[in-house]
């Protein structure tokens, strides 16, 4: 069964039910539960209970309208189209909930915290914006706002505890600034019939001296993606050019992330830490003692223009060039997401969990006809640069976030809905439409027992306590959307060819330390903005310990495989 396809029934019920003045409605309710709600991880008493609750705390706001603003996305669209208009059925808040671009979104929250201005009463923003919040102290504190002006309005059952990322959205303060909506990692995808083949398993080791397997480090990675690109698949009923290796190119503002999603730290370019690296984080922000950022370029102790990063970018844009498919350079992220399903792709370094559900459907050449997949998901290979305690891997936490701007009245009504959509009552049935597990009670739900097969890993994955090591951007990155906007300018030049990946990097950092040296002269961070380090040699710093990172002789490791069952063990 796919929820989706149930929209319109929740919608048609939502919208009878709405046909005069809005209003709170057990009816509806009741309605909602069971046109929707097949699984869940409370009884259907507790259910009813949730929703009576909702209803009463509504009471006061019924007739109001909001607005809320999200990317946009399978998670997202299933709230939009099922949960927005089942909330304001049951409750009587009209609520809109807008499905943008992330690039879109962040430049609303911007412009909210730069000009005051309410734009948005609530915004699914990504939990990369921690360091952000935290500093500007613009977007509520929710510890704060359950405790104290938002008590009324907050669910005594909505069971914090139950939430496996609030790690992510919690400042050094100890202060919760979002609550998490959706999460979804980056994974290595293959295609498990292909490397399970006994005529590529022969070719491959006859070639190059090894066996086709998982590949751990990108040296293996390269050797597949050679192996893969234009090999003759026909004894496998495959017909056509075959690729060994997906991405995407265009200069946009996905480009930015692409890179700043961890990227980086898997080719090696920062420090050891979890969930980010420190002094030396994932973007090549080095901060003090203190948390306070003080350079980006290697002459300030900075990592974004080391060796390290240039080889993580040079290695891009040479698979991109060498064995993606050519229309590949010009795609955004939502573009180049669904290829893979279309059968041609042999592997893809990082796959957004977030692409699962195009996937796994019915009578696409990725499926067999038993709905099992043909491929597979496991850990992302590393870097020649990565060492043993960095981070292995990137995760979107996008959360509920309420800005100081907002007023109280329609803050209350934007958090009510954030508790409806990730509330144990309706969690299951979402995480079946977008498969972006927040909690622990949906992700050990025997529903998702008997579907783990179907999914290749993912569901092993989150239930592995393997998952906490892919994490968002932390808090060394002091305002995001500044910096951010950065990246997909910058590397858009590597990757067009319009400069070497050393000239975009060295760029890139001189941009990055103008923002920081503009929010240090500014004073408005205060204790928490940058102080920047005063430039040295570059020597100096590479001949540090830790990030930035000498250049290495030889950048081509020993190329390692594992075999599939074995790595899956570990997370089993």
């Amino acid at each position: 069964m796919n929820p989706l396809l149930k929209s319109t029934t929740a919608l048609g019920l939502a919208l009878g039910l709405m046909a005069g003045p809005a209003m709170a409605d057990m009816e509806a309710a009741t309605g909602f539960l069971d046109e929707e709600i097949e699984r869940s991880a409370l009884t259907r008493e507790e259910q009813e209970a949730e929703m009576q609750w909702f209803i009463d705390a509504a009471e006061p706001f019924s007739g109001m309208s909001i607005n809320v603003v999200s990317e946009t996305i399978p998670t997202h669209e299933y709230e939009a189209t099922v949960l927005a208009p089942a909330f304001t059925a049951i409750t009587g808040i009209e609520v809109t909930h807008d499905l943008i671009g992330e690039g879109d979104v962040v430049e609303k929250l911007q412009t909210q915290m730069q000009s005051g201005e309410n734009i948005y009463d609530a915004y699914v923003n990504d939990s990369d914006l921690i360091g952000t919040h935290w500093r500007y102290q613009q977007a509520r504190s929710l510890t704060d706002w359950m405790a104290n002006e938002g008590a009324d309005v907050t669910n005594p059952n909505l069971n914090l505890d139950d939430f496996i990322g609030l790690q992510f959205t919690t400042g050094p303060d100890g202060e919760l600034y979002q609550l998490p909506d959706q999460q979804f990692a980056n994974l290595y995808w293959f295609r498990h019939d292909w490397f399970t083949d006994e005529k590529n398993m022969a070719d491959f080791e006859a070639e190059y001296g090894y066996p086709l397997g998982v590949p751990v480090n990108w040296s293996a990675y390269e050797d597949i993606a050679e192996f893969f690109t234009g090999r003759d698949l026909s004894h496998m009923g495959v017909d056509g050019e075959v690729y060994g290796h997906m991405d995407y190119g265009k200069k946009d503002p996905s480009l930015g992330w692409r890179f700043t999603d961890a990227w980086m730290s898997m080719a090696g370019m920062g420090d050891k830490g979890e969930p980010n690296g420190l002094p030396v984080d994932e973007w090549g922000v080095r901060v003090n003692e203190n948390s306070q950022p003080v350079g980006s370029c290697v002459d300030r102790g900075g990592a974004t223009n080391s060796p390290a990063a240039v080889y993580a970018i040079e290695k891009y844009v040479d698979w991109l060039k060498a064995y993606a498919p050519p229309a590949a350079a010009g795609m955004t992220f939502s573009e180049s997401g669904p290829i893979p399903a279309q059968g041609e792709i042999a592997q893809q370094m990082f796959m957004y969990t977030t692409f699962v559900p195009s996937l796994v459907e019915e009578g696409i050449p990725v499926v067999n006809e038993d709905g099992s997949p043909k491929w597979r998901l496991a850990p992302s290979p590393h870097g020649v640069y990565w060492e043993d305690g960095m981070k292995v891997g990137y995760q979107d936490v996008g959360s509920w976030t309420i800005l100081d701007s907002t007023p109280v009245e329609e803050a209350k009504a934007a958090w009510l809905y954030a508790q409806f959509v990730t509330s144990q009552t309706v969690d299951v049935e979402k995480a079946h439409a977008g498969l972006t597990f927040i909690r622990e009670s949906t992700i050990q739900h025997e529903s998702f027992t008997e579907r783990a097969p179907a999914l290749g890993g993912l569901v092993e994955f989150y239930r592995s306590p393997d998952r906490v090591r892919w994490s968002p951007t932390g808090t060394n990155i002091p305002d995001y959307p500044k910096l951010a906007q950065l990246w997909w300018q910058n590397i858009g030049d590597a990757s067009s060819g319009a400069k070497t990946a050393q000239e975009a990097l060295d760029s890139l950092c001189e941009q990055q330390e103008q923002v920081l040296e503009r929010l240090e002269r500014a004073g408005i961070q205060g204790d928490l903005g940058p102080v920047m380090n005063e430039e040295q040699d570059p020597q100096y710093w590479l001949d540090q310990p830790g990030a930035p990172k000498p250049e290495l002789e030889n950048e081509d490791e020993e190329p390692q495989t594992i075999a599939y069952d074995e790595l899956i063990s570990s997370w089993q």
